[in-house]
């Protein structure tokens, strides 16, 4: 089971304050978190990738290979690449590259992206998001397996004889998770290829995503690759906590009320009762989190988003020391109990060089 954290890098002025911090800070910041992460022993560290304001992150694999200089032992993940809007082959280039650098410390979350407006400024239209994450997908599997590789499809111009360096790293890809809020289309297209899913549920009911879950799952053992328990899921989630709960409440419903992604919607005691988000001690976000696995099965990666809403840098700090020294050990020992041998660990890079070793030629 492997914990971590997920950035949006959004720019977003504290509601107790009105100060936003600059494009820099905000960087800066996303890099003291990751390094923060791995000190406090989380093992995932993931960034989205946006083009538009008020986020910062367009170029993840520039923020995650500054990080890979930096860390040691921390997996850098995307959350999320744009499937849709960036070509497939400077993917295939800029990831193996990545690859490389972190000594395979690295895997990326696909997807197509929801911002309108972006998919033109990439020459595409947001009409065409599924056949476009269907096809571009299709050919990174490509240009990462296949050596010489001679494509024609709809969206991008023939390749002829075309070879993408680097190689991926001993030969193996990263692995490849597929994030979706809402699409079946992308259940199903990770359950294709066996690779992973990711339900981003951070704001819709776990109903929801028990159907997307259960349905990956199914198709993911239609397709031969295992039993739908042995399936590689992923899920997002929110917390906030301070010793008391009610300390913790009082000082995050400034940030809820204000923030775009929340305001002016359900109030914060709805919101925690009808999603994953927890606000209160560590035990209550320890008691919240185990009851995903009763609703989603045993998974393999479980990110909180922690640095959202116009939350200061010194309080997101504060809240990883608590993720790490509390939350996290505890989540560890229960999350093994009864976890049967058969499901598989989260992904690595030395996991995925066994599991290729040992498929049949």
């Amino acid at each position: 089971m492997q914990f971590g954290i997920f950035t949006v890098g959004d720019v977003t002025p504290d509601p107790t304050t009105g100060r936003a911090p600059s494009e820099h800070e905000r960087i800066k910041a996303m890099v003291t978190l990751a390094l923060k992460a791995e000190e406090v022993g989380l093992d995932v560290f993931a960034t989205g990738e946006h083009h538009n304001p008020p986020f910062v992150p367009s170029s993840p694999t520039t923020l995650l290979g500054f990080v890979a200089a930096r860390t040691e032992r921390l997996i850098l993940s995307t959350a999320t690449t744009l499937i849709t809007t960036n070509d497939p082959v400077k993917i295939a280039e800029d990831y193996a590259m990545l690859q490389h650098l972190a000594d395979g410390r690295v895997d990326l979350m696909l997807g197509r992206g929801n911002t309108g407006p972006v998919y033109p400024w990439f020459g595409q239209d947001i009409r065409n998001g599924i056949p476009l994450a269907v096809e571009n997908y299709a050919l990174l599997r490509e240009l990462w397996r296949n050596d010489v590789v001679d494509w024609e499809g709809r969206f991008r111009t023939p390749l002829q004889g075309f070879t993408s360096t680097p190689r991926p790293l001993d030969g193996v890809p990263p692995f490849v998770w597929h994030g979706s809020i809402r699409s079946p289309e992308i259940a199903e297209q990770a359950a294709y290829y066996g690779d992973g899913f990711f339900a981003n549920n951070i704001f819709w009911p776990k109903e929801h995503f028990v159907r997307l879950i259960s349905l990956y799952r199914e198709r993911y053992a239609h397709y031969g690759h295992g039993t739908p328990e042995q399936a590689y899921v992923g899920l997002g989630g929110q917390v906030f906590m301070r010793k008391n709960s009610q300390d913790a409440v009082r000082e995050f419903r400034p940030y809820f009320d204000k923030a775009p992604v929340y305001g002016n919607g359900p109030s914060l005691e709805e919101f925690t009762e009808q999603t994953p988000l927890t606000v209160g001690s560590p035990q209550e976000v320890i008691d919240k989190t185990l009851t995903f696995r009763e609703h989603f099965g045993d998974y393999q990666r479980q990110l909180f988003l922690m640095d959202h809403a116009g939350l200061p840098l010194k309080t997101v700090l504060e809240q990883l020391d608590i993720l790490g020294e509390e939350v996290i050990p505890v989540l560890r020992r229960e999350f093994a109990i009864n976890r049967p041998a058969d499901v598989p660990d989260g992904p690595t890079h030395e996991s995925l060089i066994t599991q290729a070793n040992s498929v049949p030629v």
